[in-house]
């Protein structure tokens, strides 16, 4: 019996830790809003190439937040397709959630849930987590500043590169501060439009003791005159759990609709 009782414990003890880890990774993706067409984990394969003459970080920063503005008042609602995933290495589907979000300015955001799959402890834990997250901050429920800009941080300009159909200028972003909610890495910026098109990198600080490794790739799609995600992975290292991938695939995007309504269904669950 006493042999039971510690076993118990221990899984009890293991689970708390990677629930805690995963709630800390999916809070650290929404509140980062760190802004994948990433079809694998593979990098970029095309040549990044020297840049032009008369480009600055000071008019990278300027033309990306007039973009950020111009966007701000003039995407009125969305609505997309999402299916949230946590999968180990192998491609085994540990949970799943599959919904649709849907967005009105300014501040309103609701996810119905429409199937899921896998461990309910990793969906509520982690997916819904996550999802709800994401709801607060729009909402304003959450304050962190965590956008690109020269109050978080600075910019090394790195070169130009090809990104799918988007010719980008490549930067590297330093935060500064060590914030869980800034991030270090790459970002791609579309060379006409001056919006994000991919980001890669880890926090800028340590989310937690239990996860020993985090690594992100965020990529955004033109969807009419809006840049809106595509696809979000984050490669997570959990100790005493491994490695996981948690995805969120975009898709199906209506934008502007002449009459934004949130849509209900039998057999959903709304946020």
């Amino acid at each position: 019996m006493r042999g039971r009782n510690t076993t118990m414990r221990n899984k009890k003890i293991r689970l708390f830790f990677v629930d805690s880890a995963f709630l800390a990774l999916t809070t650290l993706a929404v509140s980062a809003y760190a802004q994948l067409n990433l079809q694998s984990r593979t990098e970029l394969t095309t040549p990044l190439d020297r840049l032009r003459p008369g480009v600055t970080a000071v008019q990278i920063f300027d033309e990306l937040l007039a973009h950020n503005a111009l966007r701000a008042v003039t995407l009125l609602n969305y609505s997309a397709l999402r299916t949230y995933q946590v999968v180990d290495l192998k491609g085994k589907v540990h949970a799943e959630e599959v919904g649709r979000m849907e967005y009105l300015a300014p501040d309103q955001k609701k996810f119905v849930v429409t199937s899921e799959k896998g461990s309910p402890l990793v969906r509520r834990l982690a997916l819904n987590a996550l999802i709800a997250s994401e709801i607060e901050t729009a909402a304003g429920k959450q304050h962190h500043d965590s956008a690109i800009s020269p109050a978080n941080y600075s910019l090394d300009l790195l070169g130009e590169q090809q990104v799918g159909p988007y010719h980008c200028f490549v930067v590297q972003a330093v935060p500064k501060r060590r914030d869980k909610y800034l991030f270090e890495g790459k970002v791609w910026i579309d060379a006409e439009d001056y919006a994000v098109v991919r980001i890669e990198g880890h926090p800028a600080k340590k989310i937690s003791f239990w996860i020993q490794r985090a690594d992100f790739v965020r990529q955004y799609q033109k969807v009419g005159d809006f840049w809106l995600p595509q696809r979000d992975m984050t490669f997570v290292d959990v100790r005493l759990y491994g490695k996981k991938v948690l995805t969120i695939d975009h898709h199906d995007y209506s934008v502007n609709s002449p009459v934004a309504t949130y849509r209900s269904g039998e057999n959903t669950q709304s946020f």
